[in-house]
């Protein structure tokens, strides 16, 4: 299967680990401990969020270092693709001690993705837990050297067409940003690795995730069992640039996206002609006193 054209047959598995070329815009914000016990519904999808997987019983949000992702995925092993990420800090999550007692551990985990096709949504839920939903996005390259970005997601239970997007002058998007170059910044190599330098661990864990059930369009929304564990995952560039971007999201009543979590504005940094890669995940089975 080329890398370079998205595929058109049924969906079909494209196993782990994935390499993939991409364009990538990091937004990192902080969330306290305090907002992290009230987490917006907005950082799930209406789907987890009415299930197991958004329960405190999978993990209880502590907040932390936290990350938006905007990705122009270039080629991977299903095509080119456009997503969002929304990862909000660390959840501490329950796991057995050797002798089938109850523990906790923490890490970072991914509360929603919104992705432009069907087939890294199949396969991002099916290989690592990540709660992907199509989506439409709405790219727009400025003579100023800004980028204008909107996201649309799709409601499931209707045929999904990529190339009918929703009209962005009548439609209010999900999500909406203006990213701005910064005069006199310079370019620098990145490599996501350093992070741990800093003791961030960006590892994932996910919970497993509910089935759409018959209504689902061409079943891209699989449920799992068992969680995705320890996911590896990295990226690295030879060109990183910090840029500004205002995330104010109402129509000149400049609303927030998560009032007290992700300010009106603040730093983007952008990845160009980045790899990045995801690596096979560990599976563990659900902890015997959550059945």
């Amino acid at each position: 299967m080329s890398t370079t054209t998205a595929p058109t047959g049924p969906i079909a598995l494209a196993p782990a680990p994935w390499k993939t070329e991409a364009t990538v815009y990091m937004i990192p914000f902080w969330i306290s401990q305090g907002a992290a016990a009230s987490l917006p519904v907005k950082v799930y999808h209406p789907l987890e969020a009415e299930s197991a997987f958004s329960s405190r019983a999978f993990g209880i949000p502590k907040g932390g270092f936290s990350l938006i992702m905007l990705i122009r995925y270039h080629a991977t092993p299903v095509g080119p693709y456009d997503e969002m990420a929304i990862s909000p800090g660390f959840f501490e999550y329950p796991v057995e001690d050797e002798g089938g007692g109850k523990a906790t551990k923490s890490a970072m985990r991914v509360t929603s993705l919104y992705v432009s096709q069907k087939y890294t949504c199949w396969n991002g839920r099916t290989i690592w837990n990540f709660p992907k939903h199509l989506a439409h996005f709405h790219w727009i390259d400025n003579p100023d050297g800004s980028t204008h970005i909107r996201v649309f997601p799709h409601d499931h239970t209707q045929p999904f067409d990529p190339a009918s997007p929703p009209d962005p002058a009548t439609t209010k998007p999900f999500f909406q940003c203006t990213i701005s170059p910064i005069p006199l910044v310079p370019s620098f190599p990145f490599t996501s690795s350093i992070l741990s330098y800093i003791g961030l661990d960006l590892k994932l864990v996910q919970p497993p995730l509910p089935d759409a059930g018959p209504s689902a369009h061409d079943r891209e929304l699989p449920g799992t069992e068992g969680w995705s564990a320890l996911i590896d995952y990295g990226m690295k560039t030879k060109k990183a640039t910090v840029m500004w971007g205002d995330f104010s999201q109402g129509e000149g009543e400049g609303e927030e996206f998560l009032p007290g979590m992700l300010g009106k504005k603040g730093v983007v940094t952008k990845l160009e002609r980045a790899e990045a890669w995801f690596n096979v995940p560990e599976r563990w089975d659900m902890p015997r006193h959550l059945l």
